[in-house]
């Protein structure tokens, strides 16, 4: 059942991430500019954003087989008219479509799988959920980056369908069918509000600062290191492989190190940003620091997930649905940042932009551990509980 989930996680993330290597391809197909394909991007990500918390709560007393079965059901046949789309609007449509399965498979996801598991594993069974999703950059992104250059961009579009249906009748037979609430991983073990805020926050910075860089990576790596397109695209598995490594060490770590793994992404990711910027034109500077960035990017997200099991006051769902949301939030931020810095700066200074707000991440967690511990803390966060039940 976990290897099920593991390969929607990866289906999922490869669906959202894919055009950031086809931009070229699927522009020149539909006839639109880059940057509008790269909206593709910003759309998924807002669609997500929006729609995350409203979906959990519509769903909130469905068993969670019938919803992960429809979320796949959704994302089979988004995937097969994306892949049959012959304009840029039929394409952003099924994407949207992709991205409200998305928005509620997230939040479902992690207190099903955890709950498979006993308590104090939890953070290893979120860091294989995370290397599944991760393995979208290593291994789903680049190979259909490749595959499209080989054939059509809509050839690994049609791909992502067959892989949704594989876990779609496994989740279909396997999974039990019980009340949500009932679940092992439905409540949070440590209840705080104030930490629920501020993980929300720091997340969503840092989303924002990643993909305003990310979504424009491609470009970053021909036009200002000088890579030819065939290097970019194993630089692109480099990424993915360093994002691979960061999210298998972090999640090895998270049950023994829960506190300082968010603000260690968090300051990696800021320092492989901002010295792309700084030194991105000399090459192996460049990949050194792109790997750094790599190795950040996962782990934020995972770290943030976990802590959303933790400290959330109230029902685990809706606090992965709210932190999933405020991370697509960021996702859309970024990459629309991007495209209005782009020409203005050009891509380095997307980069420095993406920096900046990463560095704004780090601000607010070394405020939040200034802050002073309020001993009516956990009290409130247990008043939350029992308003959201």
């Amino acid at each position: 059942m976990l290897a099920a989930l593991m390969l929607a996680a990866f289906t999922f993330n490869t669906a959202e991430n894919l055009p950031i290597g086809l931009l070229e391809l699927i522009s020149a197909s539909l006839r639109v500019s880059v940057s509008a394909v790269g909206l593709l991007v910003t759309g998924y990500a807002v669609a997500v954003a929006l729609a995350s918390l409203p979906l959990v709560h519509v769903t909130r007393a469905v068993p969670r087989r019938h919803v992960l079965t429809g979320l796949l059901t959704a994302l089979v046949v988004s995937s097969l008219i994306a892949s049959l789309a012959p304009s840029y609007w039929l394409l952003l449509m099924a994407r949207l479509l992709t991205a409200l399965a998305q928005a509620l498979f997230w939040a479902v996801m992690g207190p099903v799988a955890v709950g498979l598991f006993a308590p104090e594993v939890r953070g290893r069974v979120v860091g294989a959920l995370s290397v599944a999703g991760s393995l979208a950059l290593v291994l789903g992104v680049p190979a259909g980056t490749w595959l499209g250059r080989q054939s059509d961009w809509q050839v690994p579009v049609a791909m992502l369908a067959a892989l949704g249906l594989v876990s779609l009748v496994t989740i279909a037979v396997l999974l039990p069918t019980s009340p949500p609430e009932e679940e092992p991983a439905a409540y949070a073990t440590s209840p705080d509000v104030r930490r629920f805020a501020t993980v929300l926050t720091a997340g969503t910075l840092s989303a924002t600062g990643a993909f305003t860089g990310y979504t424009y990576i491609v470009k970053f790596l021909g036009d200002v290191s000088g890579f030819s397109s065939s290097t970019v695209s194993v630089l692109l598995v480099v990424f993915g492989v360093a994002c691979l490594a960061g999210v298998s060490i972090t999640g090895a770590l998270l049950d023994r190190f829960p506190q300082s793994a968010l603000p260690t992404a968090i300051a990696t990711q800021a320092v492989g940003m901002l010295g792309l910027h700084a030194v991105g034109t000399h090459p192996v500077a460049a990949v050194t620091f792109m790997v750094l960035m790599g190795g950040a990017l996962g782990p934020v997200f995972m770290v943030t997930q976990n802590e959303m099991l933790h400290c959330a006051p109230g029902r685990t769902d809706i606090a992965l649905a709210a932190n999933s949301g405020a991370y697509n939030a960021g996702i859309a931020a970024g990459a629309a940042i991007g495209a209005l810095v782009l020409p203005l700066a050009d891509v380095r200074g997307v980069f420095l932009a993406g920096g900046l707000l990463t560095v704004g991440a780090c601000a607010v967690l070394l405020g939040s551990r200034l802050l002073p511990v309020s001993p009516l803390q956990h009290s409130r966060g247990q008043s939350s509980i029992d308003d959201l039940r």
